[in-house]
């Protein structure tokens, strides 16, 4: 099932509901052939569609994310049940947000982990252009798709 970008370009709710209940995305960058991941806490700006981070900019990810901004990652349940396979992989843009974004970032990222505050780092955005959720409860193999029109 795929949301038709001349109707809408909104992300079906299904998927938004999941990536509202999650606490972690695996960024996946690349440069030079040679892909990396890491993990980092998350929240999600649903005007935007876009994942908020935190990170520095002396990490390996920011720094091949800063030479070629177009990244991947996934998103798992918090919580593992065998047998309910869900999830969802995603492309997007990586990129430092400024002005009013990086005010509804910072607001939506220390809302969802107010501890982070205490931490140094930058905030930092993933513009998403495409998303697939797996959900294996809507039966097996069903995927929802949304791409940024």
């Amino acid at each position: 099932m795929k949301n038709n970008p001349a109707e809408t370009n909104s992300i079906d709710s299904r998927i938004v509901e999941f990536i509202k209940g999650q606490t972690a995305f695996t960024l996946a960058t690349c440069i030079g052939q040679l892909p990396y991941c890491c993990t980092c806490f998350y929240s999600f700006l649903e005007d935007t569609k876009a994942l908020v981070f935190k990170s520095s900019k002396d990490t390996h990810h920011i720094q091949e994310g800063m030479q070629n901004k177009n990244v991947a990652g996934s998103l798992l349940p918090d919580k593992l049940q065998t047998g309910k396979v869900k999830g969802v992989q995603l492309n997007g843009i990586l990129y430092e947000p400024e002005g009013d974004l990086l005010d509804a970032a910072k607001k939506s990222y220390y809302k969802k982990y107010p501890f982070a505050v205490a931490f140094e780092g930058d905030i930092w955005v993933v513009e998403l252009s495409k998303l697939k959720f797996t959900d294996n409860t809507l039966g097996f193999g069903k995927k929802l798709i949304w791409e940024k029109a």
